[in-house]
């Protein structure tokens, strides 16, 4: 690990991101452009049908949001000119080979030039199709590699992936690979390439029976991820497709400098380009809104359990540090960037700073009525879920099954319509269980070294900050994350 500058090293430098419109690679892209106007070339993937609808995406989901706003009051007039001279928004899609990018001329030149890949593209969706799963989050990591592969002045492939590809271990999670065909449960048989042939045989099953739809398959296939997850130790679609992507990489990087970032849960930023800019829904945020909205009748998980949250500037700056300090060099390193290890966060936390933020800026109606919020019932295991959700939904819900029936189902409408509801609760509850009951803390032993050594050069470690020890929970949440979330998500 180098102690080089960090600003020396993204000048003239020429950076391809995939997934370059999602939330964590725009702060990520933001942060380069202001803090190193001199970085020579951003290259940035999008999924998009041509260069015009490329260059399109990038300007409606990244330039103009609030997001850019420091970069608009910095170049006034003069941001497009800038942008087209340091950014190229490029068509393509990670699941196919040469990141599906079909300008041969452009390839030839991306290949010449790139210095860093950073692969921020993935779907992180937990109970994504199989199919879509596999293909962008474990083979499009290997298509990814296989493009940087052919750069002939690759200084390191910057893969971003999750702390949780630990599954539900408990414990200290070390900073440590997975290899190729490990399963989290010691299960034999785990191969990527027979999951992608039983992907094809059941897709190929479905679209034979006459009886299937577009909504039956995607479900099949929803069904099938959780099915082959559970089945080698993973809880969800989703971290398994990422341990899988992960252990992709680690077996084919050769010399490659390869630098695997897992972030725990990313929420708002912290100070940069200003406090509070979040986009899309984070799981506590939807907890957090529903209960401020009067709409959460209680809150599940063990209040005394840690959640491991991380501000989105943070892991961008912690992005950013691992390039100059691991370019050049061979080998794989790993750093979990969250906060379970070095500013513990207890769920109760959030609990009460929810319960403070709301009663004093309560959630107006759209009558103009403020919504009163009470101290949340916390169901803290999933026995009391249980029981809770028994009393109080399915009970009711077989009441109104017999009186459908005594009335020649004269409420199938209304009963197909709550079954369904509290089908869909019950998945969530399990996709989401996990994390709210962790026993987990992501040992981030590799990440101090590193802070350690950006903090040898002071203005710096001031630029790319990125030590949760810094952060005050409550305060955070209280006038950063949860103003944030309001303003920025549920408008």
């Amino acid at each position: 690990m180098e102690s080089g500058s960090i600003l020396d090293f993204i000048d003239n430098k020429t950076i391809l991101v995939t997934g370059a419109t999602g939330f964590l690679a725009k702060i990520f892209v933001e942060k380069i452009l202001r803090v190193q106007p001199n970085v020579k070339k951003l290259y940035l993937l999008v999924r998009a049908t041509d260069a015009k609808s490329a260059m399109q995406r990038f300007n409606t989901e990244a330039v103009a949001k609030d997001l850019f706003k420091t970069l608009k009051e910095k170049y006034g007039t003069n941001l497009q000119s800038f942008l087209s001279e340091k950014v190229t928004p490029i068509a393509g899609d990670i699941t196919y080979e040469n990141l599906g990018i079909k300008d041969s001329n452009l390839i030839q030149e991306m290949w010449k030039s790139v210095d860093v890949v950073v692969n921020v593209a993935a779907t992180t969706n937990f109970d994504e199709r199989y199919d879509i799963a596999l293909a962008l989050n474990t083979f499009g990591a290997r298509n990814v590699y296989n493009f940087a592969a052919k750069c002939v002045k690759i200084k390191l492939l910057l893969h971003v992936s999750t702390a949780y590809v630990s599954g539900e271990t408990p414990g200290l999670i070390l900073e440590s690979p997975y290899r190729l065909g490990d399963a989290l449960n010691g299960v034999d048989g785990l191969d990527i390439n027979v999951e992608k042939k039983i992907i094809e045989e059941k897709l190929k099953e479905l679209s034979a029976d006459e009886t299937s739809t577009d909504k039956s398959i995607t479900l099949a296939m929803k069904d099938l991820g959780i099915e082959r997850a559970n089945k080698f130790g993973w809880p969800n679609t989703y971290v398994f497709t990422k341990a899988l992507g992960e252990m992709i990489l680690g077996h084919l990087k050769g010399d490659m400098p390869l630098v695997i970032l897992r972030p725990t849960i990313i929420l708002s930023t912290y100070k940069e380009p200003f406090p509070g800019w979040i986009e899309g829904i984070r799981t506590i945020d939807s907890l957090a809104v529903g209960y401020g909205k009067g709409r959460l009748a209680c809150f599940l998980g063990d209040p005394e359990s840690t959640i491991d949250v991380i501000p989105a500037d943070m892991v961008a700056n912690a992005m950013i540090a691992t390039m100059a300090a691991h370019a050049n060099q061979p080998g794989e390193t790993i750093y979990h960037v969250g906060s379970s290890v070095s500013n513990p966060l207890k769920y109760k936390g959030i609990q009460k700073s929810g319960y403070n933020y709301f009663s004093k800026n309560p959630w107006i109606n759209k009558d103009g009525t403020p919504v009163i919020v009470s101290e949340v019932k916390v169901l803290s295991s999933m026995d009391s879920f249980r029981r809770y959700f028994n009393l109080r939904y399915l009970l009711p819900l077989q009441g109104l099954q017999v009186v459908n029936s005594a009335l020649c189902h004269a409420f199938s409408g209304t009963y197909s319509d709550l079954k369904r509801k509290i089908n869909f609760v019950l998945r969530v509850v399990e996709l989401y269980k996990p994390y709210l009951f962790s026993k987990s803390f992501y040992d981030d032993m590799n990440t101090e070294k590193l802070r350690q050594v950006v903090k040898e050069n002071e203005v710096e470690a001031n630029i790319f900050y990125f030590d949760p020890k810094t952060i005050d929970w409550e305060d955070y949440f209280l006038h950063t994350h949860l103003p944030g979330a309001v303003k920025h998500v549920f408008k």
